[in-house]
């Protein structure tokens, strides 16, 4: 076992890894991003006076937290492009690591849209009368006295999707894109030995997501202090 362990622990399979976990941080922090933007998107509409957005934003909510994300990155893979075909008669090639990351934002998005709404919720109401005396306006209230509060609420928890979506980002490997994981598969492959290569990325993965849990912490100490 040993020795097959060190011919997998090399600098050039380090390496190789190393890329591989760029790759899974890239599309958790690309996912995480637009993820915010749908959950803002999100937050409105289900607060929305219009019956119509509240039900668009309650069915994007319930259908994306109620499916595997694995199904959404197939579906994306697989489903968009044969109907897409059937309809043109062309074939719609789709990068893969495009694909993940659109999958990944319209997933974090309908979880950030409840971290978002939530931390909306929990403003004190006597800032909106307050807003509302100084003859703001809603978008007015919303972009410079209510989201910059709501956002400093759900940061902590937002950290923590970070560290999911890194995790997650291993599913993509199944329609062959090579991030951590999918890189320990193919190093896995060469030496005809999974068991080392799985122990490596291990490491990778626990390095990342503690790294990024400690700094979690240190920006809600940070964060409790000012208030």
């Amino acid at each position: 076992m040993l020795v097959a362990f060190s011919k997998v622990f090399t600098p050039e399979n380090l390496l190789y890894f190393a890329k591989g976990a760029v790759v899974s941080l890239l599309l958790a922090a690309v996912s995480l991003l637009f993820g915010i933007v749908f959950g803002i998107l999100g937050s409105s509409a289900k607060r929305s006076k219009y019956k119509i957005f509240r039900i668009i934003g309650n069915v994007y909510v319930e259908v994306i937290r109620g499916t595997p994300m694995l199904l959404q990155i197939l579906i994306l893979f697989s489903v968009i492009p044969s109907i897409y075909t059937a309809f043109t008669g062309n074939v719609l090639r789709i990068n893969v690591f495009l694909i993940g990351a659109i999958a990944m934002s319209i997933n974090s998005g309908a979880y950030s849209t409840e971290l978002i709404r939530s931390g909306i919720n929990g403003v004190d109401k006597g800032q909106w009368e307050a807003c509302e005396t100084l003859g703001l306006s809603h978008k007015q209230t919303m972009r410079l006295v209510i989201l910059p509060q709501a956002f400093k609420r759900i940061i902590p928890p937002m950290i923590s999707e970070f560290i999911t979506l890194i995790k997650d980002s291993s599913l993509i490997s199944c329609i062959g894109a090579v991030e951590l994981l999918k890189s320990a598969q193919v190093v896995g492959a060469q030496y005809y030995d999974v068991m080392s290569p799985y122990c490596i990325v291990a490491v990778y993965y626990l390095i990342i997501t503690i790294s990024i849990s400690y700094l979690g912490r240190y920006v809600e100490k940070r964060l409790a202090e000012s208030d």
